[in-house]
C-alpha cells in the first residue's frame, strides 16, 4: 500500500460531513464556509513518538490523543470544534496500525462533530501534526489575559494521573494492580473539556488547558494577566490512585508539574462564582477551587494555611541543553 491508497482507504471515509465544509479530502486544499458573526479559533500541535507518548502506545490511543490535545486547546478558548487536519510521518505503512489509528481519530471526530478535511503523509520517524479549528462568537471567547486580582482559581477533573502512569511505564514508581488501568486510561485517552469551555464563555475571566503541568500553565495566566495567586495544595483534586501510590508531598509536586492532564484551569470573579458552579453542574464534570488571585505576580503554594516551597517547574521543550 502506498501513500494515496493509505489516505483513501483509512482517512477519506468518515461519518462526519459538516455543512460548512465545501470541499474536503481529495484536492490540494480544503474549502470551508465560515459562519457569520463567529471567530475561527485555530490551534496546531505536534506529537512525537517517545516524547509525547511512549513508543509502545497503541495506535488507537495515539489517534485519540492527537485529536484530544487540540480539542483541549479549543476548549480553553471556549470554541466549538469544527475541522481538523492531520500530517502524519510514518516509518512504514502498517495497515493494522493505520486502521486502529484512524479508528481512534474518528471516534473523537464523530463525538464532537469534527470533520477531517485534509493533511499530509510522509515517511520517517513517527510523528503527527494536528491543526484543529473551531468557532467562537465574536464577542465571547476565553483568553489567558483576563484574570483579575480577587478572582477564584478552578480546575476541572483530577490532575496528576497521566504523569503517574508515565512514571510507572518508566519504572520509577510501583503501582498497585487496582490502579493501573485507570491511570493508563488517563494517559492514553484524555477527555477534552469541550462543553465546559463553551459554558465558561459566560462566566470565566481567563482559561488555559493543563498540558505542560498545572503550575507551568498557571504561570502563563499569571504572566498574561499580571496577577499572582495563593495556590492551596490541600484542595488539589488528586485521585485515590495518586494518593495511594506515592507520598503526599510527591503527589502534590507531580500534580503540579507532570503534565498531560488536558483539564481546564480557569478563573472566575467572586460575582460569577455561584452562577458558574451552577451552570457547570449540568456538564457532569467535577470542578475544584484551588486558590485565589492576588497582586503579587508570584505563585505561592500553601499547605494547611502555611507557605511551603515546592519545585513547580513544568515541562518545556529545549529546557535541557544538549
Amino acid at each position: 500500500m502506498k501513500e494515496f491508497e493509505l489516505i483513501k482507504h483509512y482517512f477519506s471515509k468518515q461519518s462526519v460531513a459538516r455543512k460548512d465544509v465545501v470541499l474536503g479530502i481529495g484536492d490540494d486544499c480544503a474549502l470551508i464556509q465560515p459562519a457569520e458573526r463567529q471567530h475561527i479559533a485555530i490551534t496546531t500541535d505536534t506529537l512525537v513518538a517517545g516524547v509525547h507518548f511512549p513508543l509502545n502506545t497503541s495506535a488507537r490511543a495515539i489517534g485519540h490523543k492527537v485529536v484530544a490535545v487540540s480539542l483541549s486547546d479549543l476548549a480553553a478558548m471556549g470554541a466549538e470544534p469544527a475541522w481538523v487536519s492531520l500530517a502524519i510521518t510514518l516509518p512504514t505503512i502498517d495497515e493494522a496500525w493505520a486502521a486502529d489509528f484512524s479508528a481512534g481519530v474518528f471516534e473523537l471526530c464523530e463525538f464532537y462533530n469534527l470533520q477531517l478535511i485534509g493533511g499530509d503523509t510522509t515517511q520517517g520517524p513517527l510523528s503527527i501534526t494536528v491543526t484543529a479549528q473551531g468557532y467562537t462568537p465574536t464577542e465571547k471567547y476565553l483568553t489567558r489575559s483576563g484574570a483579575k486580582v480577587g478572582d477564584w482559581l478552578y480546575v476541572t477533573g483530577e490532575i496528576g494521573d497521566a504523569a503517574l502512569a508515565l512514571k510507572y511505564i518508566q519504572g520509577s514508581v510501583a503501582i498497585d494492580d487496582i490502579h493501573r488501568a485507570s491511570i493508563q486510561t488517563k494517559l492514553d485517552f484524555p477527555k477534552p473539556r469541550v462543553l465546559v469551555g463553551q459554558v465558561l464563555r459566560d462566566y470565566a475571566t481567563a482559561a488555559i488547558d493543563v498540558s505542560d503541568g498545572l503550575a507551568a500553565d498557571l504561570h502563563h495566566i499569571c504572566e498574561a494577566s499580571n496577577v499572582g495567586v495563593n495556590l492551596v495544595l490541600d484542595n488539589l483534586p488528586l485521585s485515590i490512585a495518586l494518593r495511594e501510590s506515592i507520598p503526599v508531598m510527591e503527589a502534590y509536586q507531580l500534580a503540579l508539574t507532570g503534565g498531560d492532564d488536558y483539564e481546564l484551569l480557569f478563573t472566575v470573579s467572586d460575582d460569577n462564582k455561584v452562577a458558574m458552579e451552577t451552570a457547570l453542574a449540568n456538564t457532569g464534570v467535577n470542578i475544584t477551587c484551588i486558590g485565589q488571585l492576588n497582586s503579587s505576580n508570584k505563585i505561592k503554594t500553601l499547605l494547611n494555611g502555611e507557605s511551603v516551597c515546592l519545585d513547580i517547574q513544568g515541562y518545556e521543550h529545549f529546557s535541557v541543553e544538549a
